[in-house]
């Protein structure tokens, strides 16, 4: 038996997407990337929405047979809208997985987690040999923290501790990030708390330092990780 209606078929992305034009080309050409049989790595975010978008055209019009790792509870919801069946590292391992990112440098270093998955989008990135990252001409920076702070995934509980070891390791501003759509802070997909830091001099070896912070689940600054950048 069906619901009388799904809740899900009206799920669409919060807000104006920046960029529309260049996100839907990349993501067009991620999609013709996708082999039946594959289990893929779906990220998060508005390119990540439009490239699963596209992704679910090809499964309906060739009748593919893939299985999507999604990050967040919002890709996972538009993939079984659309039709895409979903599995989790438990069971699978990605063949490859795509995303986006908030910032990229020359280097191939991103910042990720504005939307709050950077624990989910690490582990997939980390499980899989190859990953695209899905960005427009917006995203690249000369320094990582240009233009955005980088996202901090803590244990509830050990958020003062955590925000004064920031502050040790030279951050600066750092701010609980609020929710939009309802009161109190944003709570990730693991349950958890995101700080945003500011940090002026971002080197190599930040990433394994702030992992290293009691408390800190993970970061949304991903260095040395093999990705391919898609604009």
């Amino acid at each position: 038996m069906n619901w009388n209606e799904n809740v899900l078929q009206k799920i669409e992305w919060n807000g104006e997407i920046s960029n529309i034009e260049q996100k839907k080309k990349v993501a067009c050409k991620l999609a013709k990337r996708v082999k039946d049989g594959e289990t893929i790595g779906f990220g998060s975010g508005s390119t990540s929405l439009l490239a699963t978008k596209e992704i679910a055209k090809r499964v309906k019009e060739e009748k593919l047979n893939i299985l999507a790792i999604p990050t967040s509870y919002e890709i996972n919801m538009l993939c079984l809208n659309l039709g895409i069946p979903t599995t989790t590292l438990i069971d699978k391992k990605p063949d490859w997985c795509f995303d986006g990112a908030d910032e990229v440098n020359s280097k191939n270093w991103l910042v990720k987690g504005r939307g709050g998955a950077m624990f989910r989008e690490k582990l997939n990135i980390a499980s899989s040999k190859e990953n695209y990252i899905l960005v427009d001409d917006s995203k690249f920076v000369e320094n990582i923290c240009d233009k955005f702070p980088i996202p901090v995934e803590v244990f509830p509980n050990a958020i003062n501790y955590v925000r004064q070891a920031l502050l040790d390791l030279g951050a600066e501003n750092i701010v609980l990030r609020l929710a939009k759509g309802k009161d109190g802070p944003v709570i990730t997909e693991s349950g958890n708390v995101i700080v945003d830091a500011i940090f002026r001099n971002v080197d190599e070896t930040l990433e394994k330092r702030l992992k290293q912070i009691v408390g800190v689940v993970e970061t949304g600054l991903f260095i040395g990780y093999d990705v391919i950048i898609e604009k």
